[in-house]
């Protein structure tokens, strides 16, 4: 019999990875969204190229290349270590792979809505002594709210699926770092099929209940 102790936890994880990546992406991705958006921008292709890369790079090789950059002996691992900080088979470890795996999804769609943008609304900003921050925030973003959240509820999708990324950095640890997506891959490596199939219940229901709220939201926006 399965019980709520095989499905909770890994569920609960799921939930606050995706929780926190969700609000990366609101830190994070809005302003890269912004900033790519801007044609005249220097070396505008190398940052294009970082943020579309998980989009089309295999997520176990995504997550390898992570796990060299972010583990003690990495260039960025080794800095936090010294304060006794780590990011890998952690939290924050599954936390930056949800980030990473879904960042593509919420920063393209959004430069796209930013681009479309009427430029003569933004340079009427500007005139008024307004900055391109307070621009972006006051005027652009509140007249594209539609398209931000449905880039947002598109990328947090794709975090609470991610499996590759994830079992790079988080490690897989039963009980600590096994997401939804990494309890149904031990499950199955485990034979025991019941659960693997109940989990997989839980996230057919949970992508069905994203899909109808961004179903509504295209609905709206015609």
């Amino acid at each position: 019999m399965i019980g709520l102790e095989n499905i909770l936890p890994p569920l609960i994880l799921s939930i606050k990875t995706v929780g926190m990546s969700a609000l990366l992406y609101l830190l994070v991705g809005v302003p890269l969204a912004y900033i790519l958006s801007e044609r005249r921008m220097r070396c505008r292709w190398l940052l294009d190229a970082a943020v579309t890369m998980p989009l089309i790079f295999p997520p176990i090789a995504v997550g390898f290349f992570l796990l060299l950059l972010l583990g003690r002996n990495g260039a960025i691992g080794g800095f936090f270590a010294q304060f006794d900080i780590s990011f890998v088979f952690s939290f924050q470890g599954l936390v930056i792979a949800g980030f990473v795996a879904g960042l593509p999804l919420m920063v393209k769609p959004l430069q796209s809505a930013i681009e479309l943008f009427p430029q003569n609304i933004k340079e009427a900003s500007y005139i008024s002594g307004k900055s391109g921050t307070a621009t972006l925030i006051r005027i652009v973003l509140p007249s594209i709210r539609k398209s931000l959240f449905a880039a947002l509820l598109i990328a947090s999708a794709r975090a609470f699926g991610e499996v590759g990324i994830t079992l790079m950095l988080g490690g897989n640890i039963i009980g600590k770092t096994d997401t939804i997506s990494l309890a149904i891959y031990n499950a199955v490596f485990d034979g025991d099929h019941d659960l693997a199939l109940t989990l997989s219940g839980i996230l057919i229901v949970i992508s069905l209940l994203f899909f109808i709220i961004l179903s509504f939201l295209q609905k709206e926006k015609i």
